[in-house]
């Protein structure tokens, strides 16, 4: 069942019910007043009835022909029946009626009144004392009228009922169209999404309701689904470009080697360099395996001192960059030493600032690098500072995109990995991040632990 369809019935039933008991309220409580309201009626007529077979020893004969003759309509014999000590019928022609008990009569003289409804008749009795004894005066009236007058009532209450539910099913159906249109050009724009067009955003409908919050979410979650097509695109044209070079390398290597025997000299420069680049295809799987989260390193955060962790990797890189003629230079601003250790995972750590640190290499062209650990507000801070090529602005706010380089790394090799595999270790570590740089002037990348 389609939303639309839902709503209308859960309205036009919701209108339904509340209807229903609002018209059986209403009906029951017409019904309990029209009833006390006939038996009121003939509880004035069975007082006048009283006085008028009763009191008439008692009263002037003008007087009681004045009572005939205005209540002569009130008064007829065969609706009205006064019965005596021996519940005998002394006035009155309403003789022999089944529906008048003992019952009633032993009622009507211990409550002094008594009514109810019997057939097709309202009954009223009343206990009337008099000086020619106690007497019990009944009337009765037809229902015919109160039982006309209530079918009336159902049959308008139904009309409306009936009235009702259409009006409130067509209404809902419109109301439902309107309300549901947004929602069905979402579902139109969801169904004609295709590779090409599933990064283009839905236009919002600015109407500050669920609509629009799953506008938004549509958008938010097809923008990440854009931006895994476009990573897998990237990832395929790295993997073909990256693995080109070094596989040429080393088929090529092997093609020439083997046409003729060669030296043993020969035959490790071959060896030498075809291992070079086994290692090189090695480093980048390895990287992409940890982007891709499918390494699980088993050892658990421990206590790393940051401090050796840079020391080791400036004897690791220091070589490399002794080659470049770059100098390395660490500056140790920290007081305190419990600030550098930090809890966290000593490989990933390591792996990401050799990152940092290694890209400072590539691209310082020359200059010397500056590797600055402090402190601040309980806090260490590690700064990597050369004075390179810098980064535009344009390239500096996707420098961390995976796969991505900047325009002006002209010949230096990369795969575009490295700072977007620092930057996640680093967020896991909730170590901030921070790049600073200009062209021709160098970059800076601050890194800010969380502080103790």
């Amino acid at each position: 069942m389609t939303l639309r369809n839902r709503f209308t019935l859960i309205s036009s039933l919701s209108f339904g019910i509340v209807t229903i008991i609002t018209f059986a309220v209403v009906f029951f409580a017409y019904y309990d007043s029209t009833k006390i309201s006939y038996f009121e009626r003939l509880r004035n007529t069975a007082l006048i009835s009283a006085i008028y077979y009763l009191e008439k020893d008692e009263l002037p004969k003008s007087r009681h022909a004045q009572i005939k003759t205005e209540y002569n309509h009130l008064i007829e014999n065969k609706k009205v029946a006064v019965y005596n000590t021996y519940n005998e019928v002394t006035f009155g022609q309403n003789l022999n009626d089944k529906n008048i008990k003992a019952l009633h009569l032993k009622m009507a003289r211990n409550n002094k009144m008594v009514q109810f409804m019997s057939g097709n008749n309202f009954y009223y009795g009343i206990f009337y004392p008099d000086n020619q004894g106690d007497f019990v005066v009944f009337v009765k009236s037809p229902n015919d009228s109160f039982k006309a007058q209530m079918l009336r009532l159902s049959i308008i209450m139904l009309s409306v009922l009936v009235l009702g539910l259409l009006t409130i099913y067509f209404l809902s159906r419109y109301l439902s169209k309107i309300v549901y249109k947004p929602l069905s050009n979402v579902v139109d724009r969801i169904n004609n999404v295709d590779y090409t067009t599933i990064s283009n955003a839905i236009t919002s409908t600015n109407t500050h309701d669920e609509i629009e919050e799953l506008i938004k979410s549509y958008n938010k979650l097809f923008g990440r689904i854009s931006e895994s097509i476009l990573l897998q695109q990237n990832f395929i044209n790295y993997v073909s470009h990256e693995f080109k070079t070094p596989l040429a390398a080393i088929s090529g290597n092997l093609e020439v080697f083997a046409q003729k025997d060669r030296t043993p000299e020969e035959y490790q420069k071959v060896v030498k360099e075809s291992l070079e680049n086994v290692y090189e295809i090695e480093n980048i799987l390895n990287n992409l395996l940890l982007m891709s989260g499918l390494t699980k390193l088993e050892r658990s955060h421990q206590q790393v001192r940051v401090d050796e962790l840079i020391w080791k990797i400036y004897e690791k890189l220091n070589v490399k960059a002794q080659e470049n003629n770059i100098s390395i230079k660490i500056n140790l601003e920290v007081n305190a030493s419990d600030l550098l250790e930090f809890p966290g995972n000593e490989t990933l750590l390591y792996l990401a600032l050799y990152n940092i640190v290694e890209n400072a290499i590539k691209y310082s062209y020359n200059s010397p690098i500056e590797i600055t650990l402090l402190e601040k507000d309980c806090q260490l801070l590690i700064e990597v500072k050369d004075h390179g090529k810098g980064i535009s602005g344009e390239d500096l706010g996707k420098i961390t995109e995976t796969f991505y380089r900047g325009k002006n790394v002209d010949h230096v090799k990369g795969s575009g990995i490295g700072l977007s595999l620092s930057k996640s270790i680093f967020d896991h570590h909730h170590i901030q991040m921070k790049i600073t740089s200009a062209i021709d002037s160098g970059t800076s990348v601050l890194l800010v632990f969380p502080a103790k």
